[in-house]
This record gives structure tokens, sequence and C-alpha cells, in this order.
């Protein structure tokens, strides 16, 4: 069982079987209609095949999250598949439409025997994983859809680039293309969009991207299939959109720019909130990459909730949702649960499947139409916690509306347009916006940069290391025209515009104060107008960091003679970067940034 730190964010509350499925491949507008195998055959479901009539708008869906298959531990697997067997079996009977998704990241992220030629080779990606993933996937007895998660094309040693890893893929599950759609009730569509990139990606590799084709894709099926025309679309990605008010979150999601879609593109990050919140067609968005359970009222956002309880979540007409996992080595907080949707032209159920209990089935939450373009959510039950969990109560900004104002941590500036030092300890509660409209707080003692629309956490700016027991402030940096004139004598800023600098009077420099040394540090944005440090480089180039070191220390060692490399210390040289980790906790640079009170 794996334990670590999990965030619970604290965010402003704000009839007859179907035995078709219509799949919407290369064009929202078109319709690829296939036609569903035999429950013994259970298999992607082949392109062109003519349509039956007589879908009804019952369906019966499982949502399985992470699986991370490991052919060395595969009994709970076949537990979690008997749990569902008796599932769909009922839904059948009873002539509803059924199908499975898996959210991705199919394989265990590590080296598990799979390959006698090697004993490093990791087992994601590979095409052993994916020829697993699709017998475990196709043995459940109805029609299954898997999209690509951040691990899906780890197959590093087998194939030289992401095209050729996602070829395989997606052959292997039949698939003709990364996202998917199919028809499961009458005009109701589950639709997913997967992940296309590792190798190439230009921070973490474990950031979560869908490609611009995708995007563009789901953008006109979602435009093409109004809900004024009562269409209603169920989304599954691997990670959540930004925007999405899911609570539960990992520490290392949150710094690693890997939480959300597309984490480190701001504005494709956006896209998919806006999307929603512009088609009320789209009424669930099912994720997972968290490895986090389901017993918390956390793991599932609603789409409008009382003015009483706070701002209005501005999240369209869709609720979100938060998938756990089927194997016990994967869980990070104890928990093997999946989701199981049940719905019908009235709204939808929410349930989980724990295996943990025999299979038992939990509803979680109702989901209530009303009319085509709004819904009305209840939770069925409250909180379910063990003794053992470990909670980071992680403070979120709240904006307020017009009936509310800011949170008491909202941070104003004074008369003379600044934000007066302030002490900063782990459990400091604080955040503001810059002029520029950048949103900064403090979380957990880290500085941390929140999304200016959503106030979704997006990234690390100065880490607790570097921080805790220091006093932070924002100063006003416009210059006036004697200042100016003397800095751009110095060489380098000749021709400089003073007149429109020094009129610049919210330009502005946020500061750290060490109160032992009297070193102030400022924290300057990066290139693009953003705070938050993309410290992590994608696996590959790290990889090739790390053999350099190795190369280096056993180059020093022979070249003097020493018997023990671990004698040979290495410092590497970067741009930007100081380390060839792949978590960014910290953002303290040895020699050069003053300790924190840690």
């Amino acid at each position: 069982m794996r334990l670590s730190a999990v965030f619970v964010v604290l965010l402003p509350t704000a009839a007859a079987f179907a035995p078709a499925a219509s799949s919407i491949r290369d064009g929202a507008s078109s319709l690829l209609l296939r036609a569903s195998p035999p429950a013994e055959a259970a298999t992607p479901a082949k392109e062109g095949e003519a349509t039956p009539s007589g879908r009804n708008d019952e369906f019966v869906v499982g949502v399985l999250g992470d699986l991370h298959i490991d052919p060395r531990k595969m009994e709970d697997y076949a537990v979690g598949r008997a749990h569902f067997e008796a599932i769909f079996a009922q839904a059948k009977s009873d002539g509803k439409g059924v199908a499975i998704v898996s959210l991705g990241d199919l394989g265990e992220s590590k080296n598990c025997g799979h390959n006698p030629e090697s004993d490093s080779e990791l087992f994601a990606g590979t095409t052993k994983c994916h020829e697993m993933a699709a017998d475990f996937l196709g043995s459940f007895g109805v029609p299954y859809e898997v999209i690509g998660g951040n691990h899906d094309l780890e197959g590093l040693d087998e194939f030289e680039t992401d095209t050729e890893n996602l070829e395989v893929m997606l052959r292997l599950h039949k698939k003709e293309t990364p996202q998917f759609c199919r028809e499961v009730a009458d005009k109701t569509l589950l639709v997913g969009l997967g992940s296309t990139v590792f190798r190439e990606a230009v921070f973490t590799s474990h950031e979560v991207t869908i490609d611009q084709k995708q995007i563009d894709w789901f953008e006109n099926l979602v435009i093409t299939h109004p809900a004024s025309e009562g269409w209603k679309i169920f989304v599954f990605t691997h990670a959540p959109p930004n925007g999405s008010g899911l609570r539960v979150l990992q520490e290392n999601h949150v710094v690693n720019g890997c939480c959300w879609l597309n984490h480190s593109n701001e504005k494709q990050c956006k896209k998919f909130i806006e999307l929603v919140r512009e088609h009320r067609c789209i009424k669930a968005w099912f994720s997972g990459h968290f490895h986090l359970g389901q017993d918390y009222q956390d793991s599932i956002t609603f789409p409008t909730i009382d003015p009483k309880d706070g701002p209005y979540p501005n999240r369209g007409s869709c609720v979100f949702a938060q998938t756990s996992v089927m194997r016990a080595g994967t869980s990070r907080d104890g928990r093997q649960q999946s989701r199981l949707i049940r719905g019908n032209k009235d709204g939808f159920e929410i349930c989980t499947v724990d295996h943990q209990k025999d299979g038992k089935v939990r509803l979680d939450a109702t989901i209530t139409f009303k009319g085509d373009t709004n819904e009305v959510g209840v939770y069925a039950h409250e909180d379910e916690s063990y003794d053992h969990d470990k909670y980071f109560k992680v403070y979120q900004p709240n904006a307020g509306d017009k009936l509310h104002p800011p949170d008491d941590g909202f941070r104003r500036y004074n008369t003379d347009g600044i934000i007066e030092p302030f002490d900063i300890e782990v459990d400091t509660v604080a955040w503001w916006y810059m002029s520029c409209g950048r949103a900064l707080g403090m979380l957990n003692g880290n500085l941390i940069e929140y999304d200016s629309s959503t106030l979704a956490p997006l990234g690390l700016v100065v880490g607790a290391d570097e921080l805790v027991g220091k006093k932070i402030g924002v100063i006003n940096s416009g210059l006036d025209a004697d200042t100016c004139s003397i800095m751009f004598d110095e060489e380098g800023m000749e021709g400089a515009d003073c007149a429109s600098l020094a009129g610049d009077l919210r330009e502005q420099a946020v500061v750290l104060l060490d109160k032992k040394t009297n070193v102030v540090t400022v924290v300057q944005p990066n290139e693009d107008g953003s705070y938050w440090r993309k410290i992590v480089r994608n696996k590959m180039v790290r990889m090739k960091e790390v053999r350099r070191v190795k190369a280096a220390k056993l180059w020093a060692a022979e070249v003097r003679g020493l018997e023990d490399e671990s004698e040979v210390k290495v410092v590497s040289s970067w741009g930007p970067y100081t380390t060839t980790s792949g978590t960014a906790k910290k953002t303290s640079v040895p020699g050069l940034t003053a300790p924190s009170a840690l």
C-alpha cells in the first residue's frame, strides 16, 4: 500500500437494450455507426456497420481508473472484473445500453519482469502492456473504450517516437484515433480524449496533453450536438480539466505542472472549462490520474449550488467526478474503487463499486436534469474517511461574487498601491491579484500561482524551503524620471523608453525579505508573464542528463585513478534549471538563495 500526502482543495462550493453504439470519429458532424460485438467478444467494435434501431434512454457504464497492470499481480483485476460482470449481466437483462471506459495509464511504470532480455525496461507503454490491457478490457462482456494517460506512451526502450508508440496502442485496442465517441443510449454520447505526448513533452512527461486536433474535434462535436436538441455528453479524460473544482489532489501533481489537462499550455488549459461553460450538452466529466478514493464529497463537484453556500461555480451544466483505482498496489490512500454511471432521460446516478467490499455498489450522487440546459446534484452520503487518512487541508482562493465577498485570506492593496509585508509560516493563508491579473497565494508555506479565472492551483513559484520564516510583500516598481535616466546610463540599457516606464505606476515586484540577513529576493515573472516555475522537463531529457552525470563520474574516477566512483562529486550546469529531479518541491539554490526557517 502506498500512502502519500494528499491535497484536499477547499473550493468555493460552487428501456430495450441498445445492441449497437454509434461512433463519431474524424468529424463531429458525421456519424460512423458501428454495431456492438456480442458479449463474449467484447472488443472495440468495427467501424462502418449499420446501427440497429430501437435504442432507448437507459444505460449503465463502468468507469475504470488508472489500471497500472502488473503482470505479476493480476489477482485484484480478476476480482474487480467479477464485480462488474454481475452488474452488466443485470443491465443487459433489463435491456439497458452498456459499456465500460478505461481512463488510461494501463501499465505499471516499472520493470515487471516482462522482458527476459531487459531487467530495466518499464512495462508501461510496451506492446506487451497494451496487449494485456486489451485482453483484460475485452473480457468484461461489454463494449469497451480506452483513452491514453500520461504513462501509456512510456515504451521508451521499444519505440523511438511518440507517434510509433501511439500507433501500436491504437492498433492493439482497435481504435482509429486517440479520441472516441460512442452513443450508449438515445442522444447520449460517451466521449473520450487521450494524451498523445510523452517523449516530446516540453516540460514534464507526465502532463496529460490533448493535442490540438482532438481539441478542435471535441469543440466541433459539442457545437453540432447541442443541448437544445436533447444531446447529453459524458466526457472521459485521464486528468481533469482546470476549473473542474475537484478538491482531492496530490502535491506532486500541483507543483510539477501535471494536475490539469494541458497544464503548461495556458491557452489550451483554459479551453476545456470554456467549452463546458458554453455548451450545456456536456453533462458529466470523469477523470482519474490522482490514484485517490471516492469516499469524499470533494471527489465530485456540481455545476450549481445554493447561493447561501457560496459563489456560483460557473461550471456550465457539468458534474465532475474523480475515479479511484482497482489494484491495491496502485492506490495512494488505500482505497480500491471504480465508478458506475446509471442513467436515463431524467438524469443519472454516480456510484462507487468498492472492490474491498465484495463489489458493493454505493450511491454517491444523484443528478436530475432540469430541462436541457440545467441539472441539480445531491450528494448521497457524507465523507467516509479512514483513521489513517492524512490530508493537507489546502487553501484555495475564493474571489466571491456580487452576493459574496472574497474570503478572509484575500489581501488588499493599501492607498500607496502596495501589499504590506507579512510573515510567512507553513499555515499562512493569503492570496492576491497582481496588477497584470495573475493570482498568487500561499499554500502550506509555498507561494503558488493560481489560475486567474478558475483560481485552481497552477504550480510552485517559491518553495517553503526558501520562504518560511521570511516576509513577503508586493511593491510598486514603476520608476520616476530621475531614477529611470540614471538606470539607463548602464551599459546595455541604452535607448529604453524612460517616459513610458516612468508612467507605469502598476509595474510591481513580489519581494521576500530575510529578517536575519536583510537579503531581499525579487520574484521575477517568467518571460510569458506567468509566475509558476516550470522546473521539471520531460523524462527523455532528464534521463540523458542523468547518463551524462554517470559518465562524468566514471571519467573522473579513471582520470584520477580512484577505485570508487562515489568519491567523485559531479556538479551540473544548466540554463534555467537546477536539478535532474522529476519533482519540483523546492526552489532554493544552495549558495545563492537564503534558506528558510524550516
